[in-house]
């Protein structure tokens, strides 16, 4: 209510004017293929190439090579020539899932080990005297066939009823005779044996056949010894962790060596520790280390103190730590998209806590004292790994990885991309300007339908252009121009031939698809001038990191090749590799059959859409659309200093929002561009003048 003003005095008032208004923020190129690991189907942000290698990995080893994904040299190629922030999104074959960190103990009671196993065929009888044995140390038990014949004695001799091959008498002689330390079970075909005790010392056990003499005299080895046995622990599994990536690459578990060394310990794997624990004050350390360190050199990756598992605390463990995880909902096929499931964000950039099976709520009583009923519920010092995890990496040879792409390209066939392809439709959850999906190859059928989804999305988005591969290693220009002839859209490109790089990641020479190289070069443009300038030419199209492309093209060759808007990749003696040519997949000639006027329209139309964003539920005055002017002119005004126009209008005032239009809750705004041009054809004409003859003016 204002203050009313009667008689004299001073009076103060407040203006609040620190509203700020939010920057459109600026967006990267995606990428969507295969990784080393990761999240599935998860579009994640990327700002740097070492971020990327932590996340998603950069090599694999296949048929004892080792190779790397084309999504990981794109990655790469990008964030080398100066991108900022890259979407990618892990695309697999087959069901992946994540590892499951091992038992992190308490010390509340004992865990009963497993006992040792196996089984075997026998076939008893035929008065042949045959007969099995067990033994463990000095243990020894022999069962004897009935078909043997005459009275059989001794210490620790059995003779069960012959039944053939039926091993039933077996099973029951062996219940009967040597329960204290031996269980038989018996299928109909093979006879089981179990250790009654648990231990890996069970693992010992061994089970020899023959006639008595032979067993008594060791003359025959034996066929089956038994294994499985898991010594008995003490403690509960206080809390479970999980890994954030998924795969088998994410199964650290395994002996450890005198070094401490995980056996399957890798770069791309983690391992757990606690490092302290305070029943006093309920609390510990969690230390994620890296797979492949050693007790005496660990390699720390993060570091949470003070936890502790009293859901009340601040520091609980899965606040701390965090408890979610996403999955992508199919239900509807058409719409799929990321469910977050949890309660606390994420914190941890490998893990997150899946379960906390002893909760101490309330961890102190009135006197600030520790409960005695949760102190045993603290974990101990102790370290561990993971996992349980399933899913490999590929399935593929290796040589389909490179230019023998064919319906397999890395592991996957292209309907793997339709659940990332499906996500990456909303525009409001995903931004970017450019979208590669190198691997996916036009001119094969199977993956021709996922492209032409790829690039209506992007049309439909109106905020990206997708960079597309035409044609497999080895064509011909007249198939590769045949193939772009049935495109048409201002939202695709496509460039050729494929070129040769030294894979930055495994040091081989590889033949690479040319989408795997161009987000490098619009990164470069980008930071080099503006999105609105030509991604091509020898000042901002140079491929610094091709060896060489599949061919080089002629005059004539880069003609055919543009004409059916297709951009030539060349090479120039003095020059390198270069790309030569900006043409979208557009048929019909505008101002947009043109790269560079394309990734204007897509940089104003983000810019100024984010601007208007901020319109949305304002009255709908002359002081909203000031506002709106206010910020769209002085960036126009920018684009044309920075001639990414030659001129421009922004109307937005009593002409296009007649009280018809307010009525309909509307707010309308015009923008007028002429777009600036490219010189891609430089005339020079030399004119020879006798002597004596005046230069024109």
């Amino acid at each position: 209510m204002a203050e009313q003003i009667v008689s004299p005095g001073v009076f103060t008032r407040e203006n609040d004017q620190s509203f700020i208004t939010q920057q459109p923020v600026e967006v990267g190129a995606a990428i969507v293929g295969p990784t080393v690991k990761g999240p599935v189907e998860i579009p994640t942000v990327v700002t740097s190439y070492s971020q990327f290698e932590n996340i998603f990995g950069s090599t694999l080893i296949s048929s004892s090579q080792n190779y790397s994904f084309l999504t990981s040299i794109s990655a790469y190629n990008y964030f080398q020539n100066g991108g900022i922030s890259l979407l990618v999104t892990r695309v697999t074959n087959g069901d992946f899932t994540n590892a499951t960190s091992t038992n992190i103990l308490n010390s509340i009671t004992t865990v009963e080990g497993a006992p040792a196993s196996g089984s075997f065929e026998f076939t008893s009888g035929n008065g042949n005297g045959k007969g099995i044995s067990l033994s463990y140390g000095d243990i020894n038990y022999y069962f004897i066939s009935s078909s043997a014949g005459g009275d059989i004695t001794g210490s620790n001799i059995f003779v069960y009823d012959d039944l053939g091959t039926n091993l039933s008498g077996l099973e029951a002689e062996i219940n009967a005779s040597a329960s204290a330390y031996f269980t038989a079970s018996y299928n109909g075909d093979d006879l089981s044996v179990s250790a009654s005790f648990n231990g890996t010392a069970g693992n010992v056990i061994t089970i020899t056949s023959g006639t008595l003499l032979e067993m008594l005299t060791g003359v025959n080895s034996p066929f089956l010894t038994l294994g499985g046995g898991a010594d008995n622990v003490s403690g509960e599994n206080a809390f479970v962790l999980k890994t954030i990536s998924e795969g088998v690459i994410m199964n650290s578990t395994g002996s450890e060596d005198s070094k401490g060394a995980l056996t399957n310990g890798t770069k791309d794997n983690v391992r757990w520790e606690i490092t302290t624990s305070n029943t006093s004050s309920g609390t510990f350390t969690l230390n994620i280390r890296r797979g492949n360190d050693v007790q005496n050199e660990k390699t720390i990756l993060e570091t949470f103190t003070n936890l502790s598992l009293d859901p009340e605390s601040d520091n609980y463990v899965a606040k701390a730590i965090g408890d979610t995880y996403y999955t992508v909902d199919t239900s509807d096929s058409n719409n799929p998209y990321v469910k977050t499931n949890g309660e606390y964000p994420s914190v941890s950039k490998y893990v997150y806590v899946s379960a906390v099976n002893n909760p101490t709520p309330n961890y102190f009583d009135n006197n600030g004292v520790a409960k005695s009923a949760y102190t045993s519920s603290i974990p101990i010092i102790q370290s561990g790994s993971f996992k349980d995890a399933v899913g490999e990496a590929t399935g593929s040879a290796p040589a389909l990885f490179y230019n023998n792409i064919s319906t397999n390209t890395q592991g996957l066939i292209a309907s793997d991309y339709n659940v990332a392809l499906g996500l990456l439709k909303n525009k409001d959850a995903y931004q970017f300007n450019i979208i590669t999906t190198p691997g996916l190859i036009h001119s094969i059928s199977d993956h021709a339908s996922v492209l032409n989804t790829l690039i209506s999305n992007i049309q439909d988005r109106g905020d990206a252009i997708a960079v597309i591969d035409l044609n497999v290693y080895g064509s011909q220009i007249t198939s590769v121009t045949n193939q772009a002839s049935g495109l048409n859209s201002s939202y695709a490109t496509t460039y050729w031939p494929w070129c040769q790089i030294n894979n930055p990641n495994t040091g081989k020479l590889n033949w690479v698809p040319a989408s795997t190289l161009i987000p490098g070069v619009y990164a470069f443009n980008d930071n080099a001038s503006e999105p609105w300038f030509a991604p091509a030419g020898i000042n901002r199209g140079g491929l610094s990191t091709v060896v060489r492309p599949e061919r080089k093209l002629q005059r004539a060759d880069r003609d055919t090749l543009y004409e059916n808007n297709v951009n030539p990749i060349a090479n120039f003696p003095a020059n390198g590799t270069v790309v030569f040519g900006q043409k979208t997949l557009q048929k019909k000639a505008s101002a947009l059959d043109r790269v560079n006027v394309r990734r204007l329209l897509i940089a104003l139309k983000s810019y100024i859409g984010q601007v208007a964003n901020n319109l949305v539920f304002e009255q709908n005055s002359i002081a909203t659309r000031n506002s709106f002017l206010a910020q769209v002119n002085p960036y126009l005004e920018s684009v044309q200093q920075r001639q990414g126009v030659y001129a421009f209008k922004v109307v937005m005032d009593d002409s296009n929002n007649t009280p018809d239009v307010i009525d309909q809750n509307q707010l309308v705004g015009q923008i007028f561009l002429q777009p600036t041009r490219t010189a891609e054809f430089i005339i020079l004409d030399f004119n020879v003048l006798p002597t004596g003859a005046e230069f024109p003016a």
